[in-house]
């Protein structure tokens, strides 16, 4: 049995869906079972990555977990019912921020990244680390309501219009995933992954609209007023340093997905039409 946390969020429920679709008995951790909208053959139950007990019981008969975390001081209680469950591989979703060997890291976020592989590393689990590079993690999508502005209109607003990012389809991250979960083979190894293509935060926006079937435009706002509307509910700092070190070329883009799937990366094309598809 595989568990699946955070199984509502994009990652999560498509390696839940993949692992239904090939047959594989999965388990879907939640704190909302009634309304996870996931498949009616997974097994979902209700769960808190801070609340031990029901952590006890959702390990009960897992092999390995995926685990995206953003609970601070979850892990030595998560860690421990893992072990005392007899699950034997932990496959983290990390962050691309992490620098090995730096001390101190770079940001908090990869701080608090960093802690985690750390404590996984020390828990006598085998793992797999899969770095998601901030860039390749549609941050521009969250951080600025892109679904609530195509709704209101044709222009989306943001900073740096000419900053390149490489979006990854979430169903190539979570292919990524169940290959980790469900062999031997990339035990110990942590993976950079990013989307397939470079592609700045306007030429994405012109591929949702031709997704959509009308012109979109994006409105580059000042850095300065577009980092202070962000601050209070997203890591501003980091994101901006992102962006920053690709206004004046590409974004970094790797092989992983196709390396360790034996397929090409789903299109910027494909990322476009099921991203339109989620927001309208």
């Amino acid at each position: 049995m595989i568990l699946v946390t955070a199984s509502t969020a994009p990652v999560g429920r498509s390696i839940v869906e993949q692992l239904v679709e090939a047959g594989a008995p999965v388990r879907a951790l939640t704190r909302d079972p009634a309304n996870s909208g996931l498949p009616a053959s997974a097994d979902v139950v209700a769960g808190d990555l801070g609340d031990p007990e029901s952590l006890a019981a959702a390990f009960q008969g897992v092999t390995a977990v995926f685990l995206l975390a953003v609970v601070p001081g979850f892990a030595p209680a998560f860690l421990k019912a893992a072990r005392e469950a007899g699950v034997r591989r932990i496959v983290f979703q990390s962050s691309g921020a992490v620098v090995d060997g730096a001390d101190p890291q770079p940001d908090d976020v990869a701080a608090f990244h960093h802690d985690l592989e750390q404590q996984i590393r020390s828990s006598g689990l085998s793992w797999t680390f899969l770095r998601l590079d901030i860039g390749s993690a549609d941050p521009l999508q969250w951080a600025y309501d892109v679904p609530g502005q195509l709704k209101a209109g044709d222009v989306v607003r943001g900073p740096y219009a000419a900053a390149s990012t490489s979006p990854i389809h979430s169903a190539d991250f979570a292919a990524i995933a169940i290959a980790a979960l469900t062999t031997d083979a990339h035990e110990g190894q942590t993976y950079d992954v990013t989307g397939p293509v470079s592609l700045t935060h306007a030429e994405q926006i012109d591929l949702l609209g031709k997704a959509l079937g009308r012109p979109l435009r994006y409105e580059e706002l000042p850095a300065e007023q577009a980092r202070a509307a962000m601050s209070p509910y997203a890591p501003a700092d980091v994101l901006f340093a992102a962006w920053e070190r690709h206004l004046d070329g590409p974004a970094r883009v790797t092989d992983t997905i196709e390396r360790i799937t034996g397929r090409p990366a789903r299109t910027p094309e494909q990322w476009a039409a099921d991203y339109a598809r989620a927001v309208s």
